[in-house]
């Protein structure tokens, strides 16, 4: 299959400005291509990665992706899709994100077995050596205000406002796009469909300088969205989904993706997964006939997971998922009680101290009374650690938590809460 082919049938095309011309192209040979990035923080969240899974595809067909870290387009500020201005950043977090960024595009889309390596490059490189005469002279004379209004990502702008800096940020894409055609062979920019505008602008200014015949393309990524019309990429809480482990963990990572809508895990199959054909059909029939077993969920989850985070954290994720099912809580190290409960309420005891649990619970405030706690480990109703407590005669010390760190109280089937032991 035709790689255009491949990413017509996964819905992953929004506009082409030549599709045919695109297509005869990476017929004939290995193409170049970039995708970039602006290191507007320290780590990508999930809606990041779309147009990057695209440039993987490419790779796969084999041709040839080149990854831009925008150090310089990141300390000006990218419009699109903004109704403000956006607040800059000092260069030294700029180079703290570039160098954050960088490290993350490594692990995910840089390994040995590749025969056609990702290439990462830094627009700052080259961007930082033009000084503002030559900006003038040599770029802006070739670009038209009354086309730079018009782009959406302007004129959308104009209402509340727009800067000369980002105004002018069109201008550096388009410098980035010229520079790849030149210096890396590149002929092909991806982008999400709000890049539009920022890339066809670097198409004029490739056949402004290099001639009305240079073979350049560009190619968008649809807008994904919820099934309720929602932006992709966020929990139920509103929280970003991010590929950092220490922003979000792999449990919390793997737990999106199982709790997708049916409505939408077909998509997202197609999206995020290098499945074949043949097996997210065959997943799809699934969430027909038998949607309770949720079994294109699992497997979006474990693709993800994996390729984000690796085995390790793919299988950790998996037994924490299992254990919580189970109550089979001792099963787990610290850490992974850590991952798997980090968003349950939290309480902090002394691991110094010795107490009954009746005063324990109620001083930690997970009881809101003593009559109350008694009548609950009567009832059965509270469980330490996966077992439940029967004895209103035990002393809880340091010994019961997990890994010398936590202890797990449920109180009823669904309550959980985690106690730090310090």
């Amino acid at each position: 299959m035709n790689i255009i082919d491949e990413l017509e049938w996964r819905g992953a095309i929004n506009q082409q400005s030549d599709e045919e011309g695109l297509r005869k192209l990476t017929e004939e040979k290995a193409v170049s291509l970039y995708c970039g990035i602006d290191p507007t923080g320290d780590s990508m969240h999930i809606g990041h990665l779309i147009p990057f899974m695209v440039l993987r595809r490419f790779q796969l067909a084999g041709h040839r992706p080149v990854i831009l870290i925008g150090g310089a387009t990141g300390t000006i500020g990218d419009p699109s899709g903004r109704t403000t201005e956006r607040s800059l950043q000092t260069m030294e977090q700029v180079q703290a994100n570039v160098d954050a960024l960088t490290a993350q595009m490594k692990k995910l889309f840089v390994t040995d077995s590749d025969a056609n390596q990702v290439r990462l490059v830094n627009n700052y490189d080259w961007t930082h050596k033009i000084n503002v005469i030559e900006f003038l002279r040599d770029y802006g004379k070739n670009f038209s205000i009354n086309t730079m209004l018009a782009k959406d990502v302007v004129a959308s702008r104009l209402d509340s406002g727009i800067s000369f800096t980002e105004f002018s940020y069109q201008i550096l894409q388009s410098l980035d796009f010229l520079h790849l055609y030149r210096h890396e062979d590149v002929q092909l920019q991806v982008g999400g469909s709000d890049q539009w505008g920022n890339i066809t602008s670097g198409l004029d200014l490739i056949r402004k300088k290099e001639g009305v015949d240079a073979k350049a393309f560009a190619l968008t990524i649809p807008l994904l969205l919820k099934a309720d019309g929602t932006k992709f990429g966020k929990t139920a809480e509103g929280s970003s989904v991010w590929l950092d482990p220490k922003k979000t963990t792999p449990y919390e990572f793997y737990q999106f993706w199982t709790n997708v809508d049916d409505r939408e895990v077909v998509k997202y199959l197609k999206y995020f997964t290098f499945l074949s054909k043949e097996e997210i059909e065959a997943l799809g029939e699934k969430v027909q006939t038998e949607p309770h077993k949720r079994e294109a969920q699992k497997a979006l989850a474990e693709e993800m997971t994996r390729f984000v985070h690796g085995e390790e954290a793919l299988e950790q994720a998996k037994r924490i998922t299992a254990a919580l099912f189970s109550g089979d809580i001792r099963s787990l190290t610290a850490d992974e009680i850590e991952q798997g409960f980090k968003e349950m309420p939290t309480y902090d005891a002394s691991a110094a101290d010795a107490k009954n649990i009746v005063e324990w619970l109620v001083d930690l405030g997970i009881e809101p009374s003593r009559r109350q706690a008694r009548e609950d480990i009567a009832n059965g109703a509270i469980s330490m650690n996966g077992e439940r407590v029967t004895d209103l005669e035990l002393v809880v010390t340091a010994g019961h938590a997990i890994g010398g760190k936590f202890i797990i109280i449920r109180k009823g089937k669904k309550n959980y809460s985690l106690v730090r032991m310090g």
